[in-house]
């Protein structure tokens, strides 16, 4: 591997197994490197790997064979990333039902789960679950839902049983994963019904009991946990599985859940007596222990007094009460079935396992005999004897002596003290392997087993790959198997090579694969020397194998005594003989051959071996399917995740291993277009357009010398290390680009400095020559200014003497002559001023006049109105009073009527104070007018004034031109006088202010008036709107209390036992009586076959109405099938019209039949009325039986009412006044929408026959309408599922730049996906219109597709990661923007508010395609951005996002970013939602209701119809022909 500065490496560390780091410095063997942390390592080559840096932008891969190093630290810091975005796996549906789990793919059936720890509800509902059946394995994102789903289908599909192998160690979620495999089973398989519980939960209830019987605590030093990715792992020391469990879920035939089992194998049966320090007996014991009145019952006290329980010091395990426990394993019991006898024989039975431990030996008086050594022995001895219900005799006996069967005779052998012990301690091991057995096989009742199911589905859990300080016999057991099922999934990943190797058709023969084969040989055929073998220097008896998962040394001191595994004769006729029914059907008696013997050797290694084989058998037969759960730390807290922890499980649980082999063959895979785009620019002489991605990179790999690498139809294979190569070509290439753009930016530096210089030099020359040459300049120009003003100022004191004394006669005359001129203004003004106000004054008192004349007027007509609306009230409450139902709705109305009564009076009020107010108005200003008028004359008097003393001075003038001296004195005073004149000025502008002000505010009284004046005209047309709906309300509700008293009576009279006949019942019993002639009977026959043919033949339109529904409507009236009594031509109608859908349910039968529908239904709703007090005939319609049974609803469009009619049919009337209360209270424009309004057709008189065929006809219109919209939905799907992902495009002539670059892939055009979309749109429309389906119809058709749309693609969105990129925002914008396009052209008329349903997508796509994501918060993405989005939805998006085009970030992931945010609310709504789906659910109601027909479909012409030519076939239909002409 070629190092060079900068190159991004892995190196390992003790703390965090692996850190990321950047080479320093690569001189020599040792490498300077710096981690991300800014800690400077040393470090050899060989122990460093590569590191690709772009693989952090994607936030981690979900399939880890994407990775461009599939190393360790690859695989870890990948679970890393994704685990730090365990969000995304949330809003992706990877997670639990109750603990969330990050998930990748390590093969197309392995999954990686890592247990975040916190709550996760809303991935796994059953719309989740729906997401995933049926879903293709790697389609969606890898969910535990995926795997189950897989098994199922390939189980289904060929025949074979299916096991999924879930590993992990306790806390790492294999409990939740088996819970939702079985979850998710039972929702795709079903369940038998009559179950109570469903199998998972049976499965799961049994988990308590055999954890207590089954599970112990192991040591917790030198332990290597190993987490093999097809079995449950014993990683958790504190409560480890000591044994295995095959979980067998049986189905039927059809796929159907028919049963359950559970199969155990290898009990560690050797723990129950022997134990070493820090480990811990079976949980059970010590549960009984800590119990009161059992332990107390049962003579048991604290564990340490008992020799099976105190080898170890520790009785205790952190966080869990032993008391507690007890208490949830007699629950267990009690749920599985166990009696309660059964029960206390079981805490019986281990009570007298402890005493039997307790009993101890010591030797007898004869030569290797042994006998009990104290009382304390002698008590446990009987207290094990009372426990078991036997003679304490015959227990010592069977302890201390053997009995020998020969020829002679029976011959007693006694024991010495350790013979003793060892039979003891075999009693106890059989006693519990035997009630060990006993509990599965009463679980397996409980549950259910199918012994007739061919196919399963099962999951092992068995302990797992151990490594103790001491590893006896026990450990190379467990570590066997483990072998063995390590083989098992090494076989599998192979076989999963195979298969993709064999799908890319490659050459994959010459591939050697690592196996673990000679581990097993060595095992099994014992080798004395073997690679795998290592003697110990210090020790005879240990040897050491290297297992898969490490080196692991044995102590054989032990192996015999632990191999031997017998059964003492006497141990079982002893307890078949007790008196404890539970003990003695533990221990069945033998049959005489096996009894002759007192001891029945066996070899615990063969049954086990034995055991093993039987489960691989198990297993071999079965396809497999792997999961892998990791715990990522030791706290069980979220965020938190322990490198070492988690790759030493990695490490122990052959995820490793996995790699190792996928790293024997070609580990590094891509596609075409990935590789093209990564390594396009090492030769980019290629990408000019004339080779394909595959050709491409051939010549790519070809330039650069590369072998062994294998092209496959849709991926390049490569071998170990040469992605490295391919890496360090693609830096050296870039290293030379940025050394390239370095140049040319310091060249361009260079030059850009010298022309700076330049130009500050021309400068500087062009100022100095400037300051001289204006400093020359300056001089020419004061001396040329000094001579122009001397000639200036000479000139300018002539002139100013010559000018004084012109000005001043010119200013003398100016003087005179204004002064006259004013005068005759002022006069003018002030006479036309007075004329106006004349004028003003005569005007405002005959409009005061002609005001209080029409102000009585309208009084007075008001008065009379109101006398006329009482006398109306009091003829309507005496109506009331007879009516008694409406007595309530009529009393509403009064009040009603009296409330803007009371507004009007009010009204009135207002406006005489009004007009009072104005009066008092023009008074004061009439008063101020004549004030004004005073100070006029005062004016005028001073303006006379003023003018005898200009007269006196015009003398005095005349005078002055003769006298100097007076003509001075004169000008003073006139100098006097034009002051006051200006004062006089001054006062008359201030009057003149005044009176325009007083204007303005009669011209404001006089609009209030006129205003008043429109608000009572309003009112008044109120009232008169009011006394005609009040008149159209009252026939409304008469014609509706008809209808019900109709309704009521049809009710009361059928028969309870009546059903609706058919067609053929109705005619063969109704029409074969002796009172229906046979004319009549042919007339009938002949108006069915005539309706039947209308309903069969295509009449198609005339002037855009349908044909066929006016000629029924007009052939319904002619008969007067609407007043008949009873007549089934209604039911005949309605089943042609089903059967011909039935035959043709397509796109064109289905708006034919839609138009036509809505048609005959707005004729009904408009036409018919019932008439309830007309008599009815004896004979009663029999098809009235289910009239109890339904619903009619009742709606207003504005206040949305609904009111419910059940089984009691007084309340029908009750229901249609509230909503008709409620039109009325809307106003009179929704009140006539609710009543319907008069197309001036007459009104029929329908009886019971007529009024349920309107509402089986709507039912009828809401069956059609939602058929098309399946249709269309079922056609939709396809096209949207190739729209949601952008397809891959040709590479034009950019030469070797990457995909990265804007210009590096061309714009994506939306292509003929969307293309198809736009025509299946323009189809469905043509259709429609065609049709003539009612604009009504259409819109909310094409709503609801689109409304289809906005939530397919949006889920599509949501599941899919690949669909969660820039580009593909961009593609999927492209199509909308197609859409809208479709919108706009198809008009608001047909398309209403389909643009608004797609919110959701648009927003999500809208955030996919903006640029600098990092910047925005939370608030402005909530606000501005995604408003209709919930924060649970964006933070799907938000973590799933990532950049195939720029390369830039999602949102900020620090601490205090808008992840961070989100992830906080996201918990809080866990708590919270009930539901916390982030998808969207489909909605499937009708939008609309009969009422809206009517109102929405225009008025139709019944006079207009082209007849069919089968028309004059038929006599009954005569009567359209002779109505045409």
């Amino acid at each position: 591997m070629n190092l060079l500065q900068g190159s991004k490496v892995w190196v390992e560390d003790r703390d965090s197994a692996w850190l990321p780091a950047e080479v320093l410095d690569s001189d020599g063997d040792k490498l300077q490197l710096v981690t991300d942390s800014g800690k400077k390592v040393f470090a050899s080559k060989e122990k460093l790997l590569p590191r690709d840096a772009d693989e952090e932008e994607h936030g981690g891969f979900e399939d880890m064979t994407r990775l461009a190093y599939l190393n360790e630290p690859g695989v870890l810091f990948n679970l890393r990333r994704r685990y730090a975005l365990n969000d995304i796996y949330v809003l992706a549906a990877f997670g639990f039902l109750q603990y969330g789990y990050v998930v990748v793919w390590l093969t197309r059936s392995i999954l990686i789960a890592v247990n975040p720890f916190t709550k996760l509800p809303h991935l796994y509902d059953s719309h989740m679950m729906e997401q995933y059946k049926g879903a293709p394995l790697g389609e969606l994102s890898p969910h535990v839902f995926a795997v189950a789903d897989a098994s199922y289908r390939a189980m289904m599909n060929e025949g074979k049983s299916q096991s999924i192998l879930v590993s992990g160690e306790s806390g790492a979620g294999k409990t939740e994963t088996t819970k939702l495999i079985m979850q998710y089973l039972t929702f795709v398989g079903g369940r038998a019904a009559g179950d109570d519980r469903t199998v998972e939960q049976q499965v799961l209830e049994s988990n308590p009991l055999l954890e207590a019987f089954g599970n112990a605590r192991t040591s917790p030093k030198n332990i290597a946990n190993c987490l093999l990715g097809h079995y449950w792992s014993c990683g958790n020391v504190e409560s480890c599985c000591r044994f295995g469990k095959f979980v067998e879920i049986q189905f039927d035939s059809n796929g159907r859940i028919s049963g359950a089992a559970i199969r155990t194998y290898l009990l560690e049966r050797s723990r129950v007596v022997q134990i070493t320090d820090p480990e811990r007996n079976y949980h059970c014991f010590y549960q009984l222990c800590a119990s009161e009145m059992d332990a107390e019952k049962y003579k048991l006290g604290d564990p340490s007094h008992f020799h099976y329980l105190n080898q170890s010091k520790i009785y205790e395990l952190d966080g869990v009460s032993n008391t507690e426990e007890y208490l949830k394993t007699r629950r267990a019991m009690d749920i599985v079935g166990i009696s309660h006898e059964d029960q206390e024989s079981i805490f019986r039975v281990l009570a007298a396992i402890l005493h039997l431990g307790n009993i101890e030996f010591s030797p007898g008086k004869e030569h290797d005999s042994s006998v009990v050594k104290d009382d304390k022995s002698r008590f446990h001895m009987k207290m094990a004897a009372d426990l078991f219900m036997c003679d304490v005799n015959v227990l010592l006996a069977t302890l201390c002596t053997r009995s020998i069967q020969t020829r002679e005779g029976n011959i007693v052998k006694a024991l010495d003290c350790n013979a003793a012990v060892a039979g003891r301690d075999t009693l106890a091991k059989t006693v519990y392997a035997r009630l060990f057995d006993w509990l599965v096989d009463k679980i397996n009742r409980s549950v259910g087993q199918d012994l007739n199911s061919k196919i399963q589905i099962g999951v092992l859990d068995i302990y797992g790959f151990e490594c103790f300080k001491d590893n006896s016999f026990e450990q190379f057991c467990i570590n066997f198997a483990n072998e063995k099922l390590q083989q098992h999934f090494n076989e599998h990943v192979f076989k999963m090579e195979q298969e993709e190797y064999g799908k890319e058709e490659i050459n994959w023969s010459y591939i050697e694969f690592v196996d673990n084969q000679d581990v097993l040989d060595l095992i099994e055929k014992h080798f004395r020397s073997h690679p795998r073998l290592e003697k110990e220097k210090f020790s005879q008896t240990d040897f050491t194998i290297s297992h898969y998962a490490g080196k692991v040394t044995y102590h054989t001191d032990t192996f015999l005594d632990k191999n031997r595994d017998y059964v003492v004769v006497e141990h079982c006729n002893l307890l078949s003989s007790s008196k404890c029914p539970f003990v003695s059907r533990l221990f069945p008696l033998l049959q005489e051959e096996s009894s002759r013997s007192s001891y029945k050797f066996s070899s615990v290694a063969a049954r086990f071996k034995q055991q093993l084989q039987a489960l691989m058998q198990t297993l071999n037969s079965t396809e497999p399917h792997y999961i892998r759960c990791v715990k990522p730390n030791s706290l069980n807290r979220p965020q938190i995740f322990e490198n070492a922890s988690v790759i030493h499980q990695l490490r122990c649980g052959g995820v490793l291993e996995a790699v190792r082999i996928s790293l024997a063959g070609y580990p590094a895979r891509r596609t075409y277009s990935e590789f093209v785009d990564r390594f396009g620019l090492i030769a980019p002489e290629f990408l000019d357009g004339s080779y394909d991605d595959k050709a491409a990179t051939e010549k790519i790999l070809l330039k650069l010398k590369l072998e062994n690498f294998q092209l496959g139809r849709t991926k390049i294979f490569l071998r170990a290390g040469q992605i490295g190569i391919l890496d360090s070509r693609r830096a050296e290439v870039l290293d030379n680009a940025a050394k390239c753009i370095q140049c040319r930016l310091r060249t361009f530096m260079a030059h850009r400095d010298f022309i700076f210089l330049r130009d500050a030099a021309l400068s500087l020359q062009a100022c100095c020559r400037g300051h001289i040459a204006r400093k020359i300049y300056a001089a020419k120009r004061e001396t040329a200014a000094a001579i122009s003003i001397q000639k200036y100022i000479r000139m300018w004191l002539t002139r100013h003497a010559h000018l004084k004394l012109y000005f001043s006669a010119i200013v003398i005359q100016s003087r005179v002559r204004g002064f006259v001129t004013r005068q005759r203004f002022l006069h003018a003004k002030e006479h036309k001023a007075a004329t106006f106000i004349q004028a003003c004054w005569r005007m405002s008192k005959v409009r005061s006049s002609f005001l209080r004349h029409q102000a009585s007027i309208v009084a007075i007509q008001c008065l009379w109105r109101c006398r006329q609306a009482k006398r109306e009230l009091r003829r309507l409450k005496q109506e009331a009073n007879e009516a008694g139902a409406l007595r309530l709705a009529k009393n509403k109305l009064e009040k009603q009527l009296e409330d803007l009564t009371w507004r009007l009076h009010l009204e009135k009020k207002i406006r005489v104070s009004n007009e009072e107010a104005k009066r008092l108005e023009i008074s004061k200003l009439q008063k101020m007018l004549e004030a004004l008028n005073l100070e006029l004359d005062a004016a005028k008097l001073a303006k006379i004034n003023e003018c005898n003393k200009n007269a006196v001075l015009q003398n005095q003038l005349e005078l002055s031109v003769k006298e100097r001296s007076a003509l001075k004195r004169e000008l003073v005073a006139v100098d006097e006088l034009r002051k006051e004149n200006a004062l006089l000025k001054v006062s008359l502008d201030a009057f003149e202010n005044k009176y325009k002000n007083l204007e303005l505010g009669l011209m404001n009284a006089q609009k209030g008036r006129d205003e008043n004046m429109e608000k009572l005209r309003e009112f008044e047309q109120k009232c008169s709107l009011l006394e005609q709906n009040e008149k159209k309300l009252e026939e409304k509700l008469t014609s509706l209390e008809n209808e019900n008293h109709v309704l009521r009576q049809k009710a009361l009279s059928t028969p309870l036992k009546s059903n609706r006949p058919g067609f053929a019942k109705s005619m063969s019993e109704k029409y074969s009586s002796a009172i229906t002639s046979r004319t009549e009977r042919k007339t009938i026959f002949d108006n069915y076959d005539f309706l039947s043919k209308c309903i069969k033949e295509n009449l198609g339109f005339k002037n855009g109405k349908p044909i066929a529904a006016r000629i029924i409507y007009k052939c319904l009236l002619h008969w007067h099938s609407f007043e008949s009594e009873r007549t089934t031509i209604f039911d005949s109608i309605i089943e042609g019209i089903n059967e011909v859908l039935k035959v043709r349910e397509d796109d064109i039968v289905l708006p034919y039949w839609l138009s036509n529908t809505s048609a005959l239904l707005c004729l009904l709703q408009r036409n018919l009325r019932s008439n309830g007090f007309l008599t009815t005939t004896a004979q009663r319609y029999p098809g009235s039986s289910g009239l109890s049974n339904r619903t009619g609803h009742v709606w207003s469009e504005n206040g949305g009412l609904t009111a419910e009619v059940g089984t009691d049919n007084n309340n029908t009337i009750v229901c249609r006044m509230a909503a008709v209360q409620l039109s009325f209270c809307l106003g009179p424009k929704s009140s006539l929408q609710f009543i319907g309004y008069d197309d001036g057709a007459s009104h029929v008189e329908a009886r019971y026959p007529a009024i349920l065929f309107k509402q089986q006809l709507t039912a009828c219109v809401e069956k059609i309408f939602g058929l098309l919209r399946d249709n269309l939905k079922k056609e939709l799907s396809p096209l949207l599922g190739s729209c949601i992902q952008a397809p891959k495009t040709g590479r034009g002539v950019q030469g070797g730049k990457s995909s990265r670059s804007p210009s590096g892939i061309p714009h994506l055009s939306s292509g003929g996906q969307w293309d198809n979309i736009v025509k299946f749109l323009d189809s469905l429309m043509s259709k429609l219109r065609e049709n003539h389906v009612p604009s009504f119809f259409i819109r909310k058709l094409v709503t609801q597709v689109f409304s289809f749309i906005n939530i397919t693609l949006f889920n599509s969105l949501l599941l899919r990661r690949e669909c969660c990129t820039f580009s593909n925002g961009e593609y999927v914008k492209s199509g909308l923007a197609e859409l809208e396009k479709w919108i706009v052209n198809a008009k608001e008329e047909y398309a209403g508010t389909s643009w608004h349903e797609l919110n959701y997508i648009r927003q999500a796509v809208g955030f996919l395609v903006i640029h600098q994501k990092r910047k925005k918060s939370l608030e402005e993405i909530r606000q501005d951005l995604c408003p209709a989005l919930t924060v649970r939805q964006i933070y799907r998006i938000s973590t799933m996002y990532w950049d195939d085009k720029y390369g830039t970030q999602s949102v900020s992931n620090e601490a205090s970013g808008v992840v961070s945010e989100m992830r906080e609310i996201v918990s809080k709504d866990n708590q919270n939602l009930t539901s916390n789906s982030f998808l969207l659910d489909d909605d499937l109601s009708i939008p609309f209701s009969a009422e809206d027909i009517d109102m929405a479909i225009p008025a139709i012409d019944l006079d207009e119809i082209h007849l069919p030519e089968f028309v004059s076939e038929y006599s009954c239909a005569q009567f359209l022909s002779s109505h045409q002409k």
